[in-house]
């Protein structure tokens, strides 16, 4: 039953942020009579959809959720209380909501009302089906992942910058699931000026129905010195962007926000990973900034799609959580650019340790998802 849960909580894996993702069932003398998932932000939760389906059998039934039931009002009124009122005997919740607003206030709520409650089924699968809303609120930083592409010699790009395409329709058309499913997008003002990246969903590439109803993902430019060209294709397309800068110039930040983007400046005070995205000495500090889009932004899971400087940058300072690497049956020679530029790292002892996840042929490449040893969960 809380398998089945899980199932349904995935259907919200494109529409629910920055709210995680739940599914319910609600289960009488064996049998299923009430069923519902999280659908958008600040709609109904799983367990009002649940509990409506079931109707008044839902008395004396057991309910299965992925995460805790609310207790406080925010956009709707608390699951719990509603668990409650419709009389519920058992409650048996995959883990606990590490939202502070909640954080076992719901369990106490229901075991104070007489409910049974069982907590920690299936945790591990709950927990990765929301880990970056768990990483925003305990560590308050978002779940990363790196998006690179390359050859089969592990090259990205021509020694000129040209790099489309390395990969296969295919695969492109893979890595817009990940878009789509990502609260950010992030990439450098390299990247911008090279290819002239929009970074925006191509709904027409989404083979998931629901993806194509998900809101755009935020698009998320590091430029130190505020070097973009106000004709960039990025201030065109679907959804905001924010450019993060070490830039304090009046007028350069003025000419951004004309355009209708919102410039962050930060202060070069990071000891965790920092880019500058030219040859300035003045550098945005990653992990800043991954606070500052948890924290304002409300970003849940965000994407690096940047070029092997800024994706290096993110790995070398351990604030990668997961590697999406496609690679395509092709070899483009020592003169081309490498999947990632790392600095400092002349011993083994240097080497950043990885685990491969999951391999699997995308069309005619092959995509692997990859996890640094010490963000294994």
């Amino acid at each position: 039953m809380m398998s089945r849960a899980l199932q349904l909580a995935k259907q919200g894996l494109y529409t629910t942020r920055p709210n995680p993702r739940v599914g319910c069932v609600v289960v009488k003398e064996g049998k299923v009579i009430g069923e519902g998932w999280h659908q958008r932000a600040g709609e109904p939760h799983a367990e009002v959809h649940a509990l409506k389906q079931a109707g008044a059998a839902a008395k004396g039934s057991t309910v299965y959720v992925t995460l805790e039931p609310c207790s406080h009002f925010g956009r709707t009124p608390p699951c719990a209380d509603a668990l409650v009122e419709a009389g519920a005997a058992k409650v048996i919740i995959a883990m606990l909501d590490p939202n502070p607003l909640v954080a076992g206030s719901g369990k106490k709520l229901l075991q104070q009302q007489g409910i049974d409650v069982e907590v920690g089924l299936l945790y591990g699968e709950a927990y990765q089906l929301n880990q970056g809303f768990c990483q925003r609120m305990t560590i308050k930083r978002p779940l990363v992942r790196c998006k690179l592409a390359m050859s089969i010699d592990g090259r990205t790009a021509k020694a000129s910058g040209e790099s489309q395409w390395i990969t296969g329709s295919a695969a492109r058309a893979d890595v817009q699931q990940w878009r789509a499913r990502s609260c950010a997008v992030i990439t450098g003002v390299k990247t911008i000026i090279d290819d002239d990246a929009a970074l925006t969903v191509r709904s027409e590439q989404l083979h998931i129905e629901a993806a194509k109803a998900c809101p755009p993902p935020l698009r998320v430019v590091v430029d130190s010195q505020l070097k973009i060209p106000v004709s960039a294709k990025i201030f065109n397309g679907a959804g905001k962007v924010l450019v993060a800068t070490t830039c304090k110039e009046p007028n350069a930040i003025s000419r951004i926000e004309k355009l209708g983007a919102e410039v962050v400046v930060f202060n070069d005070t990071s000891t965790t990973g920092s880019v500058s995205g030219d040859n300035s000495n003045q550098r945005v500090p990653l992990d800043l900034l991954l606070n500052y889009l948890a924290e304002h932004c409300h970003c849940n899971e965000v994407m690096i799609e940047a070029g092997s400087t800024l994706a290096g940058a993110f790995t070398k300072a351990g604030l990668v959580d997961e590697l999406i690497v496609y690679m395509a049956p092709v070899i483009m020679g020592h003169e081309a650019k490498p999947l990632l530029t790392v600095f400092d790292m002349p011993k083994m002892a240097d080497n950043i340790a990885l685990e491969m996840r999951d391999v699997r042929q995308i069309g005619r490449d092959w995509r692997m998802l990859i996890q640094p040893i010490n963000k294994l969960s």
